[in-house]
């Protein structure tokens, strides 16, 4: 049997939820543990990788930063101009910079 609990919204994540609602014809209710489902699958899913990259790591299962770079390009999941990273800059210039 589903347990009932309360969960505190902004006024903004209330509208959109009430804006979902109307357009989808789903309860909130609905909304809501579908939302929470989908976080909690996702966060499990994420910590068993990075379980599974620890244990990996443990065991000198390792691969090189351009195997990995290629496995990602390969796969599309990224674009060469994501894997070129900046010079790195003096902290708080960084700091300066995102104000």
């Amino acid at each position: 049997m589903p347990a009932t609990t309360s969960v505190r919204l902004t006024d903004e994540a209330k509208a959109q939820l009430a804006a979902l609602t109307a357009a989808t014809g789903r309860s909130q209710s609905w909304l809501l543990s579908e939302a929470i489902t989908r976080y909690l699958e996702e966060e499990a899913w994420q910590l068993q990788a990075i379980e599974e990259g620890l244990q990996d790591a443990e065991e000198g299962r390792l691969v090189s930063m351009e195997a990995a770079s290629a496995e990602l390009l390969h796969r599309g999941w990224v674009a060469e101009v994501d894997l070129v990273a900046p010079d790195p800059i003096p902290l708080e210039e960084y700091v300066q910079a995102n104000r």
